[in-house]
């Protein structure tokens, strides 16, 4: 006789039609931010929505809008489960994203869809569509799911509707990417080659710490490397918590906080300081942040950490203002001093504790080999990641170039700026994403030559991908338009890619972030950039050089 068992009910999912297809959307963790941008997200499945019926199909929203909540958003990895489960694993999905998202609150029921999936993003920067869908996209590489991908500004140009009948007639759509090249097929000249590899044995050889201060900030899965790949780098992580950094910080005295600030002042840094704690910059906010940075520094020195990597959501932003002020000071080289917590010592004097906003595991290694090969160059040293928040064509008639808006949220070292610290300001950060506000380091990078990289996993590996561009300078005017279309309060560079295309960038890109870096001059630019290559190389990492050279010069083949 059988046991009787209670085997679970399993409720059979409803079927689509043969010419119908789910679309779901993902978004913040922070309902604040879910209410406030509702409208975009609305109007951008209305749009895709008429794509896809222009198109011979039908959508199906996977998930109800909740009246109460006052959106449509997934909201949880607990809730994405839940819908997950009720639908077929077999018919065609859609990744609607018009803000910025949780990857993992859709990332496990991703894993297990069998059926065609597309990530689609709406080309604005209002809110951080285009940053949520690609990292979005890294977390699905990572994770090895397939999915295909689209980016719309209108949903009716030539591109999208041509990928979208074809995903929706085949279940795929992919992108040429001429522009990325293996490494093996550039010639990397003999000295940066050599540089390069003695880098990398040094690395291995005396190994490096990166301290982690919680690890998973905002559901960025792409942002975290498992350890079994960073030890054969001889790069290890110091796991740390936000909660000792809190701690941490409330024991600095008011005195070192003070002394900070006069420093920062000094050096021409202004501050828009108001008296409302809830909607304005207050004074106390940033002696809080001074606090912070002197903590972060001495927790570093204390266990001894090559770079950090501040989480600074969702926890610390309940007790804290906005870390990012803190990782601007600490991303650059003229900083405000701190003494150990023994008064023996000047901590890493005339260098930068380089920071990787938001925790992201492949900034901080990257941030890591451009400290060491920049230094041996005797180039700058000061890095920094920006998120990919959008890009445009200049109105102001400047340059004939595609610019890109590359934006943080205020992590930039001041020696990245126009000005440098002189042209650095602090403004409160937005109160739908940071309750106890903060400054932010707000100002514009200044024209230059850099090297562009990330870091990320597929496959199971470390991979790169690096290239060449500039930041420009334009006009006051246009500079304000893209502040407009974006978040006015954070630093953003206008960043010129070379020899790479928009559509080119966003179907290779494995990211929400790119790592940016200055050279004093393109040749010089260029071998930093060749000898970073190599030194990653070395390490075992895949390397993908982007682009060409300035002026439009490819890379000499090997």
């Amino acid at each position: 006789m059988s046991p009787d068992y209670r085997m679970p009910k399993v409720a059979a999912p409803r079927k689509l039609g043969k010419r119908q297809v789910y679309l779901v959307a993902s978004g913040d963790l922070r309902e604040s931010a879910n209410r406030v941008c509702w409208d975009a997200q609305q109007a951008m499945e209305k749009a895709l929505g008429a794509a896809v019926k222009a198109a011979g199909y039908q959508v199906v929203r996977g998930h109800a809008c909740d009246a109460k909540a006052g959106h449509g958003f997934i909201s949880s990895q607990k809730m994405g489960m839940e819908v997950f489960a009720k639908l077929d694993p077999d018919a065609p999905l859609i990744v609607a994203e018009a803000v910025w998202q949780y990857t993992h609150h859709v990332l496990p029921g991703l894993t297990s869809h069998r059926g065609p999936i597309l990530t689609v993003a709406n080309w604005s920067g209002q809110w951080p569509g285009l940053v949520g869908m690609l990292n979005l996209n890294g977390s699905l590489t990572k994770a090895g799911v397939k999915y295909s991908t689209l980016w719309s500004e209108s949903f009716t140009d030539d591109f999208f509707t041509a990928g979208l009948k074809k995903w929706l007639t085949t279940g795929r759509v992919t992108h040429r990417t001429p522009h990325a090249r293996p490494l093996a097929r550039v010639k990397v000249p003999a000295a940066e080659r050599r540089l390069g590899k003695a880098l990398a044995d040094d690395l291995r050889r005396n190994k490096a710490i990166m301290g982690i201060f919680d690890e998973g900030c905002m559901g960025m899965f792409n942002a975290i490397i498992p350890d079994h790949l960073l030890i054969p780098l001889g790069v290890f992580k110091e796991r740390l918590s936000q909660s000792a950094l809190h701690y941490a910080t409330t024991q600095v005295p008011d005195a070192e906080a003070e002394a900070a600030l006069a420093w920062i002042t000094s050096a021409g840094m202004t501050f828009t300081f108001g008296t409302d704690e809830a909607t304005e910059l207050t004074r106390a906010q940033v002696l809080t942040q001074c606090k912070m940075y002197v903590a972060a520094m001495r927790i570093a020195d204390e266990f001894g950490c090559d770079a950090v990597g501040i989480q600074y959501q969702q926890g610390l932003k309940d007790c804290l203002p906005a870390s990012d002020l803190v990782e601007g000071m600490l991303n650059d080289s003229k900083r405000p001093p701190v003494r150990s917590a023994d008064g023996s010592r000047t901590l890493r004097a005339g260098r930068p504790l380089p920071h990787f906003n938001e925790v992201d595991e492949c900034a901080g290694l990257d941030a890591m080999l451009i400290a060491r090969v920049h230094a041996a160059m005797g180039q700058p040293v000061e890095t920094t990641l920006h998120d990919v928040r959008w890009g445009d064509a200049d109105r102001s008639g400047t340059t004939g170039d595609y610019v890109w808006v590359l934006e943080i949220s205020g992590a930039v070292p001041p020696s990245h700026l126009l000005g440098g610290w002189a042209g650095a300001t602090g403004e409160r950060q937005p109160a739908m994403y940071f309750r106890l506000g903060g400054a932010t380091v707000k100002g514009v990078s200044r024209p230059g030559e850099i090297v562009w990289s990330r870091i990320y996993v597929a496959g199971d590996r470390l991979n790169m991908d690096i290239g060449r561009g500039r930041a420009i300078d334009l006009p006051d005017a246009e500079t304000q338009r893209r502040w407009a279309s974006t978040t006015p309060q954070w630093p953003m560079m206008h960043a010129v890619l070379y020899g790479v295309t928009r559509d080119q960038f966003m179907a290779k890109h494995q990211a929400n972030h790119i790592q940016v870096v200055y050279a004093t001059g393109a040749e010089a630019a260029d071998r930093a950039m060749m000898a970073k290559a190599a030194m990653a190389e070395a390490l075992g990492i895949r390397v993908n050089v982007c682009g060409g050279r300035a002026g439009g010069q490819a890379w000499a083949k090997a």
